[in-house]
């Protein structure tokens, strides 16, 4: 075999590993992701949202931060809210030193928390069939999707894996991923054509 030739059969040999490690983590990827949304424990209402995340155990780290931020008491007793509270799960996935640094900074944690809440109830009948941005206390959007009649319900591209939970203080909808404040922005619009050079 001349060494043009081994080099060419190294490089396809090369490509093929690539492309398998490739295929192999987006299988893991999706695996998780599918891990996530199946090993939850269903949320069961026992009073007020807080106490019902709370009761539930599968929600440890969403209280902890609801708690530290001094929110846990607004999401007791305000009745028309909407929060789509992440699983602990979720939370696993995000990486260990990015959770840890939002855990210490309180202003940050606040802001992420309050990107999980719509003040509004929002059932899935509201999000079904439909695709766009609702504001939050954090001052930005998340991004509902509806829009696939045959999909899961989405929002900022999690999904939702329980729906519709009526606690005593407001809805919950139950999420497989964190909501990062960016991702619910509309689609941006196209930019505008350049002017035409004057005459």
């Amino acid at each position: 075999m001349s060494p043009t030739r081994l080099t060419a059969a190294a490089f396809v040999a090369l490509a093929m590993g690539l492309g398998a490690a490739g295929t192999a983590a987006a299988q893991a990827a999706a695996t998780a992701e599918a891990t996530a949304s199946a090993t939850f424990k269903p949320v069961a209402v026992q009073g007020d949202l807080m106490d019902s995340l709370r009761l539930n155990g599968g929600f440890t780290t969403f209280v902890k931060a609801s708690d530290a931020t001094n929110l846990s008491g607004m999401f007791k007793t305000n009745k028309n809210l909407t929060i789509f509270a992440p699983t602990d799960a979720a939370f696993a996935a995000m990486p260990p030193a990015e959770l840890t640094a939002l855990m210490a900074d309180k202003a940050r944690l606040q802001k992420f928390v309050l990107h999980h809440v719509v003040n509004a109830p929002v059932p899935s009948t509201k999000i079904k069939g439909t695709k766009g941005p609702l504001p939050t206390p954090a001052g930005d959007n998340v991004l509902l999707d509806g829009s696939d009649e045959a999909g899961p319900l989405r929002v900022d591209g999690a999904t939702i894996v329980q729906a519709d939970v009526q606690t005593g203080s407001g809805l919950l909808q139950v999420v497989d991923k964190v909501l990062i404040a960016g991702q619910g922005n509309p689609d941006p619009a196209p930019e505008a054509a350049p002017a035409a050079p004057a005459t």
